[in-house]
């Protein structure tokens, strides 16, 4: 593992580099999760082998530092992924983002400009009002979820077998997780929505075969975004079927 020093911050962001040719994909994981946990498999998969990849931990999550001053929003953690991307000398990108992941994945997508070679996106959130978790966390104040409900969260989340999910949740800062559900709720202006369809770049949706029909991707087919599907998987891909997300990534290409 590797780590890097944000910007504007005393705090380090730490990531996997694999090495491999080709422009490095840069995975950024959701809401609660890591990319460090939820990706080696992935990676590992024959579909993306040889492949250069960057699995990032934003701030706030797996083994990055938890500052208390960073702000966690959609906009922080693309900018940190976007100084990274630079301070590495990349010159070309490609970027796979999961649920909440795939909001900062767009933004950041909107920063690198030529850079971008190709987003990914793996049931992103593309409009304002964040998800099931998300609105969850964010309909209480930070003190009260960092207070109760952040562990409450957890183990309820455990108690309904999403096992993985709650370990990773633990893991969190909890201050962290409440300012990016807020973030997710707010969404942004103009909505990630609009971003992914004015970006030039080759751009796919990943969805799980159990989460169809998938409301967000109406309408995308429509303005050039590839739809693409994984089988035996729902929301939690990367853990259900890596191997066919592995094979939905590359063939994304």
């Amino acid at each position: 593992m590797k780590s890097f020093s944000v910007p504007g911050t005393d705090s380090r962001l730490r990531y996997h580099d694999l090495a491999g040719d080709g422009p490095a994909i840069v995975f950024i994981h959701g809401l609660g999760c890591a990319s460090s946990c939820d990706y080696p498999a992935v990676a590992a998969a024959p579909a993306l082998r040889g492949r250069r990849m960057l699995l990032v931990d934003l701030l706030g999550s797996g083994f990055s530092d938890r500052p208390q001053a960073f702000g966690y929003t959609i906009q922080d953690h693309a900018g940190s992924v976007v100084a990274l991307i630079e301070a590495l000398g990349l010159t070309a990108v490609e970027l796979f983002g999961h649920s909440m992941g795939g909001a900062v994945a767009i933004t950041a997508a909107s920063m690198l400009g030529e850079r971008l070679r190709r987003l990914v996106l793996g049931e992103p959130n593309l409009v304002p009002g964040g998800g099931f978790f998300s609105r969850r966390v964010a309909s209480m104040s930070e003190a009260d979820y960092v207070a109760k409900g952040h562990a409450a969260l957890a183990y309820a989340s455990l108690g309904e077998g999403n096992d993985i999910w709650s370990a990773s949740l633990a893991g969190s800062a909890a201050h962290a997780v409440h300012r990016t559900a807020h973030s997710l709720v707010i969404g942004s202006d103009p909505t990630w929505r609009s971003l992914l369809a004015y970006l030039a770049a080759p751009r796919t949706m990943i969805i799980g075969e159990n989460s169809l029909p998938y409301a967000e991707a109406e309408g995308l087919a429509e303005i050039g975004v590839d739809i693409r599907i994984v089988p035996k998987a729902g929301h939690s891909m990367a853990w259900e079927n890596p191997i066919g997300l592995a094979e939905a990534i590359a063939g994304s290409a």
